[in-house]
């Protein structure tokens, strides 16, 4: 559980460099595909037993974690709620759409574990 967690905290990166205005070519893009690779390369390289369920719940965990973080800064940031809080039809998509990021993520860690020597 605690991988799971810490995996999904890494997903945070996207958020966090939104916020802060940094942005870089390819914007949120480039942020998931770099959170992307990390999560690949530490559950695929990793000894992590079930790869996909473990990325699958980092995903939907990360999903979790963004709604009440854009509410909180909304409020910050422009004194007004906004994002899936103050939309509650969008929590189900953000909800899936992550979990589906998480799966594809796994496969991939999945793929890396086959591909990688036996021993290592």
């Amino acid at each position: 559980m605690k991988l799971v967690l810490g995996l999904a905290a890494i997903g945070l990166i996207r958020p966090l460099m939104r916020i802060s205005g940094f942005d870089l070519p390819g914007g949120q893009w480039v942020l998931t595909g770099l959170v992307t690779l990390v999560w690949v390369g530490i559950v695929g390289l990793g000894r992590v037993r079930r790869p996909v369920l473990t990325l699958l719940l980092a995903g939907l965990t990360y999903g979790l974690y963004i709604i009440p973080i854009s509410a909180v800064v909304s409020i910050l940031l422009t004194g007004s709620l906004q994002g899936p809080v103050a939309l509650p039809i969008a929590i189900i998509p953000i909800l899936v759409i992550n979990t589906i990021w998480g799966a594809g993520a796994g496969l991939l860690a999945l793929a890396v574990q086959y591909l990688r020597p036996a021993g290592r």
